[in-house]
């Protein structure tokens, strides 16, 4: 993953960063797309992710490697939509139904679905969706960096600039509420 040589003393504008937007593009948009639930705001966090790295990469001191600097960048510009947005829908428009909710999870761009992944139907796929549009912006990202990107809880902390404790916690918040949500799920079954 980390294929192209980054120094703080590069110039932001050089080919060096072109090839870095073209070798974290896919996953800075995978985590911006798991992070919103639409192509439009995830097109928005991509975009801005990039420019803000474009404009700092002259202060990244590669304490980190360039891709937990763009997934940190990345987090943040989504979590600023999310709370941009949340605000914004509850001072000018009336509350959405749970029905009427993004579903990320039937848009998302396949990986190699897992056999656990193919045998979800239509309405587990929809309940997830709207359980983890519950989740608060920290929690989402967390258990996104963890549970559908599978980093490591050491990274997810370095991304998400909190200790492992922290993140374990966090992650660990996030599972519960998913869990009280779909409950009625496994109920079911």
């Amino acid at each position: 993953m980390e294929g192209v040589e980054v120094s703080p003393a590069e110039e932001s504008g050089s080919d060096s960063f072109r090839a870095l937007v073209e070798e974290h593009s896919a996953m800075v948009f995978r985590l911006a797309y798991r992070m919103t639930g639409n192509v439009e705001d995830t097109e928005d966090v991509v975009q801005e992710s990039f420019l803000k790295a474009h404009r700092a990469l002259r202060h990244f001191d590669a304490r980190s490697s360039f891709g937990t600097w763009i997934y940190r960048i990345t987090v943040n510009c989504a979590i600023d939509l999310i709370r941009r947005r949340r605000s914004l829908a509850m001072t000018s428009a009336p509350r959405r139904q749970e029905h009427d909710a993004i579903d990320p999870i039937e848009s998302l761009p396949s990986r190699d679905p897992l056999p656990d992944q193919v045998a979800f139907s239509g309405q587990v796929e929809k309940s997830v969706a709207s359980a983890l549009l519950l989740l608060s912006p920290l929690e989402r990202a967390a258990f996104v960096l963890r549970h559908l990107e599978g980093m490591p809880i050491e990274k997810i902390a370095t991304v998400l600039q909190s200790r492992p404790n922290a993140v374990k916690q966090t992650v660990f918040r996030a599972v519960r509420k998913l869990r009280r949500e779909l409950a009625p799920l496994v109920g079911a079954s």
